[in-house]
């Protein structure tokens, strides 16, 4: 059921339909201004799950929709050495090429809909007065949902205006001045250390005491804080989170005890569901034949994936020299004993997986190491260790090295968003991007780890927000 407020500011169509057991189901509204409409804690809580559906995206082909994590592979995985599209055509082949334009469609999507998330969250954060018993469980959640959505922003385009409240049309200056992304990162880590402290272990797809420590121990390994990286990640990993023994079952058992932070849809329902997964199969979704795995990354998991390779990429059975993305399918592989999620993969259901154990097991050793070239530390060699036998990978080692690390995590979290920004972190992005751009035919430069401010939002600002360099 759709619901619609009238929001100052910003006139919103907004959708508030539960994506698992997680999610309430609220009362329908219709034409109801913010300003009286937060009367009390129940209809605040409205506002809390409109966030997550603002994470979550349109199912459609809309270019006024906001698309958010739908469209997130591209701006990622595809500006990585692990995926491309099938046929190199179109708009989505600027990410493979490392030609994106200022007005690519995608990249304007993208930015705007995490403004958008931005914008919902500090409309929570102002009608906090409403909230009686959850208003702390409020406040931690729409920080971390703000965190988030702003740590993805300053990762891809750098500097990136700061909005946090919510501001009238004339303020220009707010809304187009970019701001420092040491500015940003400052916000982010205190809207997390917020949320540590506000929010317990109750959800997978809202907001978590763990989702919070897992996703600002990432910030602060991002920020080179190796202590406080390491602290918050032995929270998460003494918080009850365990492996899942089957690694299919990561994807295809949702809200295993190997999640930590999902966001949840429902399949067959057009208002809930995901198309990113169909358009990662040849001739089944609207636009499909991208985040194609490359062979690069084909060769890696070859090589070091064990058991997690049958269930990361396969042959594309209609082009035998392609291969596909297997994580998420929405039409299910009889071969793999993998079911359909949804009578129609354009509806699909699949959970995304933001954050999971495997993830914070291998910050963890990322955290011990801090930024050295090995780590001989037990406690290390133990948390890499798990996640390498899971994947029936055995033998113990003496140490683990930068190179190990980097490698393991490429296998163990294909195709989940991670490599690029894993590979920047590293400080290792512009000598394998270049070598593999050479490769290929590509056009990679060290400007390209960053992505275009939308030329819209440039003309939008009259000239005071900013380009950044090389577009």
């Amino acid at each position: 059921m759709k619901k619609i407020f009238f929001l100052p500011i910003l006139i919103l169509s907004l959708t508030f339909t539960s994506c698992d057991n997680d999610f309430l189901d609220p009362a329908p509204t219709a034409g109801v201004s913010a300003v009286n409409y937060f009367e009390n804690e129940e209809q605040l809580e409205t506002a809390v799950i409109n966030m997550y559906d603002g994470i979550q995206g349109i199912n459609s082909t809309s270019s006024n929709d906001n698309h958010a994590i739908q469209v997130e592979f591209y701006l990622t995985e595809m500006r990585s050495d692990n995926t491309r599209t099938k046929s190199s055509e179109g708009e989505a082949a600027q990410f493979e090429s490392y030609t994106i334009e200022s007005t690519n469609g995608i990249v304007a999507d993208y930015y705007r809909s995490m403004y958008d998330v931005i914008f919902r969250a500090n409309t929570v954060l102002d009608n906090l007065g409403v909230a009686d018993t959850k208003a702390d469980q409020f406040e931690g959640e729409a920080k971390f949902v703000r965190a988030y959505a702003y740590f993805n922003l300053v990762r891809l385009f750098g500097d990136v205006p700061l909005i946090d409240r919510i501001i009238a049309p004339e303020e220009t200056d707010v809304q187009f001045t970019r701001v420092s992304t040491s500015t940003i990162y400052d916000l982010i880590v205190s809207d997390l250390s917020t949320a540590t402290a506000t929010l317990n272990d109750s959800y997978k797809t809202r907001a978590s005491k763990s989702a919070a420590e897992a996703l600002l121990a990432k910030v602060h390994l991002t920020l080179g804080n190796y202590g406080e990286a390491r602290t918050l990640c032995e929270s998460v990993v003494g918080a009850g989170f365990a492996l899942e023994s089957n690694f299919k079952d990561v994807f295809y058992s949702e809200g295993n005890n190997e999640v930590i932070f999902a966001v949840g849809y429902i399949p067959d329902d057009a208002n809930d569901s995901q198309n990113f997964s169909a358009e990662w199969l040849n001739a089944v979704g609207r636009t499909a034949g991208v985040n194609y795995v490359t062979t690069e990354a084909v060769a890696a998991l070859d090589e070091m994936g064990g058991n997690r390779t049958a269930f990361s990429y396969r042959q594309d059975a209609l082009q035998s020299e392609q291969n596909q993305v297997v994580k998420y399918l929405p039409n299910g592989d009889e071969a793999l004993e993998i079911e359909a999620t949804s009578n129609d993969p354009i509806l699909a259901g699949n959970d995304w997986i933001v954050l999971r154990y495997a993830d914070v097991l291998l910050m963890h050793v990322e955290a011990i190491m801090a930024g050295g070239p090995n780590t001989v530390d037990p406690a290390a060699i133990s948390s890499f260790e798990a996640v390498r036998e899971r994947a029936g990978i055995t033998g113990s080692l003496s140490e683990v090295t930068k190179q190990q690390l980097l490698d393991e995590r490429r296998v163990e979290l294909a195709f989940e968003n991670h490599r690029l920004f894993d590979l920047i972190r590293f400080g290792l992005a512009i000598d394998v991007l270049t070598e593999y751009s050479a490769n290929n035919g590509y056009a990679f430069s060290g400007t390209s780890l960053l992505l275009p401010i939308p030329q819209r939002e440039i003309g939008l600002s009259n000239g005071l927000l900013t380009q950044n360099p090389g577009y």
